[in-house]
């Protein structure tokens, strides 16, 4: 039991690469991290500032922009440090803390494009009610029960890994703290937190991307009914930048973790998670702002006000 209750810190394997190739990938990565934050800070400042933005779409955007901050925040600066010094641990508490902090930000993002979807549903298939149906008190209530339940799910995986006993390697074979690969290291049955794991990703996945599907197809059905080209051409631009964010999002969570499982599928998964972490936070501001009008127009605004008062 000593031997079991003695971990106090883990060792980040990260990618097994030469030193020179670790080197590359920190100038690249930390290109990509700071690109991540500026992306989205420009969302989320575009958003407080303008007041044309100040719209329930706009509102759920800002804090799915947040999400990716803290997303990015969470796992990039440890796998940056780790590709300086792969040889530098992590500490237990820190390991937890990552792992958990890592689950709400994601349970957060696939319920918060749940409540996108059910957004540009109201929007565009009953626009008469949709002042009254998505009022600021709903959309408020929506995205505080979205943070609520991604933190509450969380806390579930945290309760039942803290109390497993490490012992043996300290090896995590990951770039961060990812429950599955922590549960590796464990020297109790963890039968149970690997069914948790399974069903907690059914349930924040399947269940919310079967409701996006379903928002969609009436969505589709309802645009089609539209007479104006204008004005379909208008619909589809205002869902197909979400529909990117979801394909992105849901299709890398899915293969990760529902996928099946075959020969070098850790090492496949990896590098998924990595494409989930760092370019998808990445991705989803410059999708915003190419294919959306409203965006590109207050980023106009801003530079050129910020131009005059020059």
């Amino acid at each position: 039991m000593g031997n079991q209750t003695s971990v106090t810190q883990f060792i980040l394997l990260g990618f097994p690469l030469s030193p020179r190739m670790q080197m590359l990938l920190f100038a690249l990565f930390s290109l990509f991290y700071a690109f991540t934050l500026l992306g989205n800070g420009t969302i989320v400042g575009l958003i407080c500032l303008d007041s044309r933005l100040h719209t329930p779409m706009y509102f759920f955007l800002s804090h799915l922009a947040i999400v990716d901050i803290a997303y990015a925040c969470n796992t990039v600066p440890q796998m940056l440090v780790n590709l300086l010094d792969p040889a530098k641990p992590i500490s237990f508490a820190g390991c937890m803390t990552q792992t958990f902090l890592f689950l709400t930000f994601a349970h957060t993002e696939c319920l918060l494009l749940v409540v996108m979807s059910y957004d540009r549903y109201v929007a565009i298939c009953h626009p008469l009610r949709y002042t009254a149906i998505m009022s600021w008190r709903i959309c408020i209530i929506l995205v505080a029960t979205s943070w609520i339940l991604g933190v509450l799910l969380a806390l579930v995986h945290l309760l039942l890994l803290l109390p497993l006993p490490f012992c043996g390697s300290q090896k995590v074979n990951h770039f961060f703290c990812e429950i599955i690969a922590v549960l590796k290291l464990a020297c109790s049955d963890t039968h149970v937190n690997e069914i948790m794991v399974l069903a907690g990703a059914v349930s924040v996945l399947v269940g919310p991307f079967s409701s996006i599907v379903v928002s969609y197809a009436h969505i589709l059905c309802a645009i089609l009914k539209i007479q104006s080209r204008q004005g379909r051409q208008k619909a589809f631009s205002t869902c197909s930048s979400h529909l990117c964010v979801v394909g992105l999002f849901y299709g890398t969570a899915i293969a990760m973790y529902i996928g099946p499982q075959h020969g070098n599928s850790n090492e496949q998964k990896k590098y998924l998670l990595l494409f989930h972490s760092l370019f998808n936070p990445m991705l989803n501001p410059l999708i915003y702002s190419l294919r959306n009008k409203d965006v590109k127009s207050a980023l106009k605004r801003m530079l050129i006000k910020e131009h005059t008062s020059r």
